[in-house]
């Protein structure tokens, strides 16, 4: 390579990093006025109002420096042309079209980011808005064409488009998440780009390596502001862009031979916000929670948690992550892909032991969790499958006694041990209605108790019920096959009893 490209490159960086440090202070008074600020909360761990518009700073030093570069004729961009080969300036120019797309589809999306920072937007919208910038990088060519895996070269036409747009919109919502200490979210991203950056270099990709050079200086300069204790806070815009921009641009290759090299290199190097984000997802699943709701479960709380300092997590962290990476590089050396993977697996190791010695990995508790809630969903099933039978008859009853035989019989299907609903009119005319299950609770099985209020029947009628319900070990299930027999009662009131007082029993009416 070069001497002067080298230092073109070092140039790239030292310029992004100057216009980072030069307009971040600025950026600070901006937010402090408009009270664009993200202020302490449970989920916090910062104690008082930050900026949150940080990626204001770091897209627009990269732009600074990139868009003359590439885009605007001048003395520099012709030297960088004149210093690599015809074949690769060529190709420069012809991707041209690609690299507008990926600096607008970015910009789109820390556009929507910033939204997200100023007013808030739903994470439905914002999963939309990735998924419609994804699609623009692929349809401009920025996709996973192809594979390479020794002699096995898979066509990936079918599958490039899914998985292309699944890469992004994943890499996105990783960095994103991690986004939780101060320089968390800057530092991997930078030790991302060095690593892209590298892997670019060793290529032979200038395009490919002036985005992640200059990247890399503008998230350099940023950090001297957002490491602990941080004046300004990359917010969504920063973060979302961040992700975003990884992972697109990691896509922009024309080595084929490396392209299985340059797609695991971002993953090792990002893998403490991918592995967090699979965690997440999975916890929240087992939890039944959405997966857009907040928790305290991610890697960063855990390690403060386990009374590490905000600085001592953070620089754990970035230690991990460059070990990670640093196994990952070796990768470049590497002509088989089989001895390439095995040390992609190696240099996950790493993350896999802090994940699992700071508890973001329990197998015993999850396969546990796993069980649990199989063990619910199919409780569940069966209740809503009974609930749905008993609809169906209660909507074929021609009468008060058919009303009552399947009332009787949605009690045993719900797991009811007793229920007793009163009729009575405006009069004081009553009719007491009486039901045992077959099956009654031993004095060590637990059983509550639930009446419910007092609802109008048919003919000025009202119906007061009381239920016992097995409680099974689970409250939620036994609440929930209240809620099931209450909405019955509710679609389906009682038949107009008769005028006297009378009880009716289990013997009057037999179980069906």
């Amino acid at each position: 390579m070069p001497t002067d490209l080298i230092i073109l490159y070092l140039l790239l960086g030292v310029a992004a990093a100057v216009i980072a440090l030069a307009i971040t202070p600025l950026a600070v008074r901006l937010a402090h006025a408009a009270r664009l600020v993200d202020r302490p909360g449970t989920r916090k761990v910062h104690l008082s109002a930050v900026p949150r518009i940080g990626g204001v700073v770091v897209v627009a030093s990269l732009l600074a420096v990139v868009v003359p570069l590439l885009f605007v004729p001048s003395p520099v961009q012709k030297s960088l042309t004149q210093l690599v080969p015809d074949n690769i300036s060529r190709e420069m120019v012809s991707m041209h079209t690609k690299l507008l797309a990926l600096l607008g589809a970015g910009v789109f999306i820390f556009a929507v980011g910033l939204i997200d920072d100023i007013r808030g937007l739903r994470a439905r919208t914002k999963l939309l808005a990735q998924i419609v910038a994804a699609t623009v990088v692929c349809q401009m060519g920025i996709r996973i064409d192809y594979l390479e895996i020794n002699a096995w070269h898979p066509n990936l036409t079918l599958l490039a488009w899914p998985l292309t747009i699944g890469w992004i919109i994943a890499i996105t919502n990783a960095v994103n998440l991690i986004d939780g200490l101060d320089g968390l979210a800057a530092g991997i991203s930078a030790v991302t780009c060095a690593v892209i950056a590298a892997f670019a270099l060793y290529t032979e990709q200038v395009v490919m390596a002036v985005l992640m050079v200059s990247l890399l200086g503008a998230l350099l300069g940023f950090l001297v502001f957002n490491f602990n204790p941080a004046k300004i806070f990359l917010g969504d815009c920063g973060s979302m862009f961040l992700g975003f921009f990884l992972a697109s641009a990691a896509l922009i290759e024309r080595s084929k031979t490396y392209t299985l090299v340059g797609l695991a290199l971002p993953v090792v190097a990002l893998g403490i916000p991918i592995f967090d984000t699979l965690f997440t997802m999975m916890r929240r699943t087992l939890d039944r929670r959405s997966m857009f709701s907040p928790d305290r479960g991610h890697i960063h709380h855990r390690l403060l948690d386990s009374g590490l300092r905000h600085r001592q997590a953070v620089v754990l962290i970035y230690a991990v992550t460059a070990t990670a990476a640093g196994f990952g590089l070796l990768m470049l050396l590497l002509r088989d892909h089989v001895l390439a993977v095995l040390v992609f697996l190696v240099a996950l190791v790493p993350l896999a032991v802090m994940f699992r010695k700071f508890g973001a990995m329990r197998l015993r508790e999850t396969l546990d969790s796993l069980r649990r809630k199989g063990a619910v969903d199919r409780q569940s099933r069966r209740e809503q499958h009974g609930f749905e039978e008993m609809q169906l008859r209660l909507r074929e009853a021609k009468g008060f006694d058919q009303w009552w035989r399947v009332i009787r019989r949605a009690g045993r299907a719900l797991g009811l041990a007793r229920m007793s609903i009163e009729l009575r009119d405006a009069g004081g005319r009553s009719r007491l209605l009486q039901w045992t299950a077959p099956r009654q609770p031993q004095s060590s099985e637990a059983h509550i108790t639930v009446t419910l209020p007092a609802r109008p029947a048919r003919q000025g009628w009202t119906m007061q019920t009381t239920l016992d319900v097995f409680d099974g070990g689970e409250l939620e299930s036994a609440g929930r096959r209240v809620a099931l027999f209450g909405r019955l009662l509710d679609e389906h009131r009682a038949f107009p009893p008769p005028q006297e007082n009378t009880n009716d029993t289990n013997a009057a009416h037999p179980v069906l």
